[in-house]
């Protein structure tokens, strides 16, 4: 593989291979040890401190005693068991929306679910069905989208149009010189990179206008965002037949797999059409029965929710007493631009030493030149911690 070592050398000379490596020997919480030492994150996804809490450690472990280990069928043969119903049934509640369908990950429901929505008709042409409309579709994607979204409309076919990033008016430009009967906007729901919140009511007006489909996926506001959780929509307030939503169970709720939660007539079609669901096993069983006991803590226990956004707030005040500005202030997400990739590195590797983990995001995961430390807030920092952090950050930059 000669082209390989050919990439990797080139990418060297990018500072794509520059990492900040940390092999953790327990999960964070914030709190985590790695070879010996303790440190402290502020890059976790676990922004309500739920994947290590006793409560789904005890549902986890009940259902282990319970299921065994993993489920090794697809749920269209036998691996369909009643607790992934009730996990979907909950879920498509949360969301507002008639019908919910789980998948291993999150990033595998972009990758399938996307493509599916394209290529569905096609699949039953196959096996006889005969349209009256000639159906075309085309994808409509903001710049700054997930890879797993990009990945997913790509394996589609289906032309795509990048517009600018939040820009509603590019948005508008594109969706009136397309030709195509179906249109589908897709939109992370919170940017996790950026850390900015897509304007959902004004993109559901720009669908109105135009006819298309939302779909939003809302893998770092679900849990986190809304007065109860549920998410973007719930942060605005807003509902509407045109909106598609996915979520992981990956990040707030503390466990892994994602869902997609829809229309009945969708989820059914995705049922038997999306290879994504049908031809893989889904999640363990005792991970949805820790989402489920997740569910439950994120109402019962709002503190969580109240310490993580509490903490973001001082995380802010404390940043602008040093002079430092992330590049955005609506959610954990607080991310500080470098700029040079190496020097993202350098400050990464200096916070380490001092005892803390934050995430260097460089190329390829962002544009060269665009490096970034992405901090995280979690339910469980201190404000000592956050104090220290800072600190040391202010010392480095």
């Amino acid at each position: 593989m000669h082209d390989l070592k050919d990439v990797d050398a080139w990418l060297a000379t990018r500072g794509g291979t520059l990492r900040d490596d940390v092999a953790p020997d327990t999960l964070p919480d914030p709190i985590f040890f790695a070879g010996g030492r303790q440190l402290v994150s502020f890059s976790s996804n676990n922004y309500l401190a739920l994947a290590t809490s006793p409560r789904m450690k005890a549902a986890a472990r009940a259902a282990l005693d319970r299921y065994g280990v993993g489920n090794c069928e697809s749920r269209l043969l036998g691996g369909n068991l009643s607790l992934y119903d009730e996990l979907e049934a909950r879920l498509a509640e949360i969301k507002q929306k008639p019908a919910a369908l789980l998948f291993a990950t999150g990033y595998l429901t972009n990758l399938g679910v996307l493509p599916t929505l394209v290529k569905a008709s096609k699949l039953a042409r196959a096996f006889g069905y005969s349209p009256a409309t000639s159906w075309t579709h085309a994808f409509f994607t903001d710049e700054f989208n997930h890879l797993s979204i990009r990945e997913g409309i790509r394996a589609s076919g289906a032309p795509s149009f990048a517009y600018r990033h939040l820009d509603m008016e590019d948005l508008e430009r594109k969706l009136a010189a397309s030709s195509a009967r179906i249109r589908i906007i897709v939109t992370d729901g919170v940017f996790s990179q950026h850390g900015d919140i897509v304007p959902l009511p004004d993109l559901l007006d720009v669908a109105e206008r135009h006819d298309a489909v939302v779909y939003v996926d809302d893998a770092h506001g679900t849990g986190v965002l809304g007065p109860s959780g549920a998410g973007t929509s719930e942060h605005f307030g807003v509902t509407s037949p045109r909106l598609i939503q996915m979520g992981t169970l990956s990040k707030a709720y503390g466990c892994i797999g994602g869902f997609v939660a829809t229309d009945t007539h969708v989820a059914h079609i995705l049922r038997f059409a999306c290879s994504a669901f049908g031809f893989t096993s889904t999640l363990p069983p005792d991970q949805a029965a820790a989402v489920l006991e997740a569910l439950d803590m994120v109402t019962d226990e709002p503190g969580r929710r109240a310490w993580l956004w509490a903490n973001q707030r001082y995380f802010i005040e404390r940043m602008a007493a040093l002079g430092i500005a992330p590049l955005s202030l609506e959610t954990p997400i607080l991310p500080v631009h470098v700029g040079d990739d190496r020097e993202c590195v350098r400050i990464a590797v200096g916070l380490r030493e001092a005892g803390f983990h934050v995430d260097a995001i460089t190329f390829p995961a962002i544009a060269p030149g665009q490096g970034r430390l992405r901090f995280i807030v979690n339910a469980h920092h201190t404000t000592a911690q956050i104090d220290a952090v800072l600190d040391v950050l202010a010392s480095l930059l």
